[in-house]
């Protein structure tokens, strides 16, 4: 008997067999109670995210939306601002003249007032200053002639 000795690395024989039906069984357990479950969770997750995408996405639609809804409504109330700010300047400016025009009245009515009043003192005075300067012209004439004039 000869003992050939043969260093290799894999040898074929019974023990590779059962090694390969181990490492199947392995694989097979590993597949029902690690990798379906995980893949399945993985799916899940998978899909959560594209409905979290198709949510996001549905939202920024409404939000511009409502957005340029909002934008519309703000021109509208803008232009009715304009309107209303442009209609009570036009009023305003209306009663700003009644009373601009109102004033002018009193003001002519006033100023005929007092010059009726100024002109009915000068008659007045005019009347006492004719009395008074008689007076002082016969006195004065009285002084410079140095005797008594009658009137």
């Amino acid at each position: 008997m000869q003992i050939i000795s043969n260093i290799a690395l894999i040898s074929i024989n019974e023990t590779m067999f059962v090694q390969l039906v181990s490492f199947l069984i392995f694989v097979f357990i590993m597949n029902r109670i690690m990798f379906r479950p995980l893949k399945s969770t993985m799916d899940e997750r998978e899909q959560y995210l594209e409905s979290l995408s198709q949510e996001i996405q549905g939202t920024k639609k409404e939000a511009e939306d409502i957005k340029r809804k909002l934008k519309k409504q703000e021109n509208l109330v803008r232009d009715q601002a304009f309107e209303v700010q442009k209609a009570l300047e036009e009023e305003g400016n209306r009663e700003a003249a009644q009373i601009h025009s109102d004033f002018e009245k009193e003001v002519a009515e006033l100023k005929l007032k007092t010059l009726e009043e100024v002109n009915a003192k000068v008659d007045e005075a005019r009347k006492h200053l004719g009395a008074e300067s008689e007076a002082l012209a016969i006195s004065i004439m009285e002084k410079v002639l140095d005797r008594r004039i009658a009137a």
